[in-house]
């Protein structure tokens, strides 16, 4: 006689990524998401980008506490995060367009925190609306 043992399913740990806004990042975003989500951990850029930092620094800054970084630049970031990725590791990137109304940002940077895990910004640029 073969016993057969039940085995129950483990929940699956979901771990949210942890926004960073880039220095061009409309602040009202990143209160926007606050708000909707308390305990969604969005750093606003304030003392923690300086000014005039440029993209290859401020996705290093973003990548060693392991930070989305979100940001407004779709001229420059793409061709530097393509070139970080060739010798280094990043927690992703959102990019969100400049003349997106706050509202309508802030609703899919919900759904895109909702709806992902931290892994699954790894490496990508997530481009908003999704």
């Amino acid at each position: 006689v073969v016993s057969q043992v039940s085995r129950k399913a483990r929940p699956e740990v979901c771990v949210r990524a942890r926004p960073l806004a880039d220095v061009d990042l409309r602040f009202a975003i990143v209160g926007g998401l606050r708000r909707l989500e308390p305990q969604v951990d969005f750093l606003s850029s304030q003392g923690q980008i300086p000014d005039s930092t440029s993209d290859p620094n401020v996705l290093g800054l973003a990548e060693s506490p392991g930070r989305v970084l979100v940001s407004h630049d779709f001229k420059t970031m793409p061709e530097h995060f393509y070139r970080f990725l060739e010798s280094r590791k990043s927690p992703g990137v959102v990019l969100i367009p400049q003349a997106l109304a706050t509202g309508h940002a802030v609703d899919e940077m919900r759904i895109a925190w909702l709806c992902n895990d931290a892994t699954e910004f790894e490496n990508r640029i997530i481009y908003v609306p999704l």
